[in-house]
């Protein structure tokens, strides 16, 4: 009989691999990427082109272009795409980021063929009606306005701009007036120049068959293939920033803190490390930050510490949101554990825990297809080595205190921090 007093024995994880993909060259100058898993007759189809904000020649029109790619086409309207994908109990939208643009698509795997065609034509046929892209305009407005009133938005917003730049791409402000001035012809020529083929990268996972290989190839594959119009803006980072910065948000009650400096990039050769040393600072809830200021102080419900990977610049950033005349204390106290990770080694108890976390936490992020097939996609988009995912785990397992430590000199000197507080000014 199972003994319920006897806790049972931890095994401890040794290594997840990364399925592998196919990668097929398709004619007009695109790639597809297959992962194949038959647990589920779902597929997901995604068409990723170089159409984020870092391309975008007009503040707004590569957020404005993906979103109306499903308000109309030459023989669909936005109504009848609609239908269609909920006749197939489907799913299909286009979220625009700082870098890409991915059309998703989510459907039965006995579906897919009849889906293709209806990908195909919000990708090229695409009209744009003027109506629609004024109200889309308009909604995007309230949204940010709304948005503006909270003192998480504001800081994150200032936050990036110190960081990357004003005119950094990852660091320009939602600017009404210029989001308002977009006109149809500028988001119509940006999807000629951006949305191509030639270049695009798609990824096909689930209960992918060669039936469905062919699908794809032979629909999407046929799309004439041109070279890009669009080219990466040529931007550089700032100078100078001001190392503390203050938004003024009149009559709240709260304060928003986001400290935090660039870092270096996944591909780093000591990035695992780097993620390890993210974790202890702020990466999960029994986190040092946590324990101090949310455990012992009981200066704010949550605070985080994260790295932000994107193509072109990686960050590091510390955020919470504090009762506002605590802003001052929440800060000291963040020195106070950035000191610590300089000065003192990490318990190998304390070290163990966070090993642990990230390890199951990493296998639990690849239980689906669509999850692994997401790792695979930063392989391909971050120019990372095959086995980065297959060697995460002997990688954080072998982290040492001294290595965390030598790290935290180099990389997490409060003095070499931007911080940004965004409240009403009533700070001790």
């Amino acid at each position: 009989m199972l003994d319920r007093t006897v806790a049972p024995p931890v095994q401890p994880l040794a290594s997840v691999k990364l399925p592998a993909a196919d990668v097929f060259s398709l004619p007009n100058g695109a790639r597809l990427h297959v992962m194949r898993n038959d647990a589920q007759p779902v597929v997901r189809l995604q068409v990723v082109f170089k159409a984020g904000k870092w391309y975008e020649p007009a503040p707004g029109v590569s957020l404005l272009t993906a979103r109306m790619l499903l308000e109309g086409t030459r023989t669909r309207t936005a109504r009848q795409i609609a239908d269609e994908i909920a006749f197939y109990g489907a799913s299909l939208e286009c979220d625009q980021g700082f870098d890409r643009a991915t059309l998703t698509l989510y459907c039965l795997t006995r579906h897919l063929e009849k889906l293709l065609p209806l990908v195909l034509d919000v990708l090229t046929e695409p009209t744009f009606p003027e109506a629609e892209l004024t109200q889309l305009q308009t909604r995007t407005v309230q949204n940010v306005r709304v948005e503006r009133q909270k003192t998480s938005y504001l800081a994150a917003e200032q936050f990036s701009s110190n960081l990357f730049g004003a005119t950094y791409p990852y660091g320009v402000k939602f600017d009404e007036t210029a989001f308002q001035r977009v006109t149809t012809e500028q988001v119509r020529t940006f999807h000629q120049q951006a949305y191509t083929f030639t270049g695009a990268e798609l990824f096909l996972c689930g209960d992918v068959s060669p039936v469905q290989d062919a699908l794809v190839q032979d629909i999407l594959g046929a799309v004439p293939g041109i070279s890009s119009g669009i080219e990466a803006v040529a931007a550089a980072f700032p100078a100078s920033a001001p190392a503390q910065d203050y938004v003024l948000v009149e009559g709240s009650l709260q304060a928003s803190l986001r400290i935090g400096r660039l870092w270096p990039a996944l591909s780093h050769p000591q990035t695992h490390d780097l993620q390890v040393l993210a974790k202890v600072l702020g990466g999960y809830f029994g986190s040092r930050l946590m324990k101090n200021i949310r455990e012992d102080k009981g200066l704010t419900y949550g605070i985080y510490a994260s790295i932000g990977p994107r193509e072109q610049a990686t960050s590091f950033v510390i955020g919470s949101d504090v009762n506002a005349a605590s802003a001052d204390a929440a800060i000291r106290e963040v020195h106070h554990e950035l000191h610590r990770l300089q000065e003192e080694l990490v318990p190998e108890s304390e070290l163990q825990t966070v090993k642990n976390y990230m390890a199951g936490k990493f296998a639990n992020e690849l239980s689906t297809v669509f999850e692994q097939c997401d790792k695979y996609k930063n392989l391909v988009f971050y120019n990372l080595p095959a086995t980065y995912y297959s060697d995460f785990i002997s990688h954080v397992q072998a982290v040492s205190a001294s290595t965390l430590q030598e790290l935290a000199q180099q990389y997490l000197a409060p003095e070499d921090m931007i911080e940004v507080v965004a409240g009403p000014g009533q700070r001790t």
